[in-house]
């Protein structure tokens, strides 16, 4: 349900920007999502076309770019991205975030994010 509420979210941005330049119709809405959000971009899709049905966003392309994680370790100094060490626990698969130098643990700089890019539409 986590992508629901995210794009309940998103669907209401757009529509109150689409409101401030009183569009008539919304084409495409480019999204960042970072790596480390756990947002499934199939899920966000399926309830961006729900929840646009009957507004101005119907019929508009949700269109995903993602944006690879980043971090930071304290002990040595490392900024860049992330080393990902897959292990199985309880049939999932989760990244070890640690760093690529010296293996500390790290802080996440970049990566969980969801950002509104551009949003196009008929003026």
């Amino acid at each position: 349900m986590h992508e629901y509420s995210m794009t309940v979210s998103l669907v209401n941005a757009v529509l109150r920007e689409a409101k401030k330049k009183n569009s008539k119709k919304v084409l495409e809405v480019h999204l960042s999502v970072g790596s480390l959000s756990l947002l499934a971009h199939e899920q966000l899709k399926f309830w961006y076309k729900v929840l646009g049905k009957g507004t101005i966003l119907e019929g508009s392309n949700l269109r995903i770019s993602v944006e690879e994680g980043e971090v930071e370790c304290e002990d040595c100094g490392y900024k860049g991205p992330i080393r990902y060490e897959e292990r199985l626990y309880d049939h999932l698969f989760f990244p070890t975030v640690s760093c690529p130098r010296c293996g500390s643990f790290v802080k996440v700089v970049k990566g969980r994010e969801c950002i509104i890019k551009s949003i196009k539409m008929v003026i």
